[in-house]
């Protein structure tokens, strides 16, 4: 697992699980990556997009992205179009406010495909264009 910080003043150090990387390590790591993650909220509405040459990236990785708004974003959008499988940030949200529920209210919501579907459109009926 590597992790990659884009500012040199806030690089972590290296773990026993994680070896922490500057951002020009990205081309290099990306042939050895089979899920890559931005946990940045680089792409989100309002907010520069990522700027990755998915170019090296091997043909079997999958590319996850924890933004949600937009459901699509610049990142998925280009690893779709490289036929990358692709997971946006919605099932994490549903999936963290399941937890709050169940400590709020004591029970288990039931996260369906349907009220994935309704956040679905509601996220790209007000998202910015």
């Amino acid at each position: 697992m590597w992790l990659i910080e884009r500012s040199r003043a806030r690089r972590t150090r290296s773990t026993l699980w994680v070896k922490a990387h500057g951002f020009d390590a990205v081309p290099r790591l990306l042939r050895e990556t089979d899920v890559l993650v931005n946990c940045t909220s680089l792409g989100l509405a309002g907010k520069p997009p990522l700027q990755i040459d998915l170019g090296p990236l091997k043909r079997s990785a999958v590319v996850y992205d924890v933004v949600y708004v937009p459901l699509e974003t610049g990142l998925l959008a280009a690893a779709r179009k490289r036929g990358h499988r692709t997971v946006d940030g919605l099932g994490m949200l549903l999936q963290q406010a399941g937890f709050g529920f169940r400590k709020w209210f004591g029970g288990n919501p039931k996260l369906t495909p349907e009220l994935r579907a309704m956040l679905e459109a509601d996220i790209v009926a007000k998202t910015p264009k």
